[in-house]
């Protein structure tokens, strides 16, 4: 079971300058209101746009979308077409609002 990530642990990772791969599974709309600047693939479209991302397989892939629903679907699709090391951001951009209020 691959484990969940913060948006204290994912912010840390950033300010690192760690490579992400950070992919945003909301709707455009939402996307362009607020963003945490990853991929925009939303959930309905992650299916036919696998290839997009087939490369990143065997990487470590952060999944968000607004407080962690969806991403906790997107994630359990990636793990079950072969990607091993898929994180869902807990609470998703609601609580990376909350947390980093500016």
């Amino acid at each position: 079971m691959v484990e969940d990530i913060s948006v204290i642990k994912l912010k840390q990772k950033m300010d690192n300058g760690n490579k992400i791969n950070l992919i945003d599974v909301r709707e455009s709309y939402e996307y362009e209101e607020f963003n945490l600047g990853g991929s925009l693939i939303p959930l309905g479209e992650l299916p036919s746009r696998l290839s997009e991302i087939e490369h990143l397989k065997s990487e470590e892939i952060i999944i968000h979308c607004k407080s962690g629903g969806r991403s906790a679907a997107a994630q359990q699709f990636l793990l079950q077409n072969g990607f091993n090391n898929v994180r869902n951001l807990i609470g998703g951009v609601l609580d990376w609002q909350r947390e980093f209020p500016d």
